[in-house]
């Protein structure tokens, strides 16, 4: 069987945080509208659950995010690579913006905006740190 390392250690937390904020994201949407249908307070009572749990993974992201960036020399590597880190490091701020905005929201409009724009955000947070470990 193969050692894990501490590298291992880094990216398996970083994917766990990554797993809990957007695919957390992707299950409660799922689930709303059949919450809805039983009982027009359940989603609301199903996010506040979750949100405890989802900044936990986003909390867990931006520490092992800068545990990432610690362990390479992003002085040395290339302009793609530095522009593309940039980029993520944009969509991580827009989709934490958004998610806190999606919370404060009290109308269904601002909810789903807000919401749409946090997963969106995430999602491409998430396919930008993807194209960042494969290179």
């Amino acid at each position: 069987m193969l050692h894990p390392s501490w590298n291992t250690v880094r990216v398996f937390l970083h994917v766990l945080g990554a797993a809990v904020w957007v695919g957390g994201q992707l299950t409660v949407a799922g689930l709303v509208p059949g919450l809805r249908a039983r009982d027009p307070d359940l989603p609301g009572l199903v996010a506040r659950r979750f949100s405890k749990i989802a900044w936990s993974g986003f909390a867990l992201l931006l520490a092992t995010g800068i545990w990432n960036l610690f362990a390479i020399d992003v002085g040395s590597t290339s302009t793609a690579f530095q522009v593309t880190l940039a980029v993520k490091l944009g969509l991580v701020a827009l989709t934490g913006i958004s998610a806190a905005a999606h919370s404060f929201a009290r109308s269904k409009v601002g909810l789903a905006i807000w919401g749409a724009v946090g997963f969106a955000t995430g999602l491409a947070a998430l396919f930008t740190g993807i194209l960042l470990h494969g290179n």
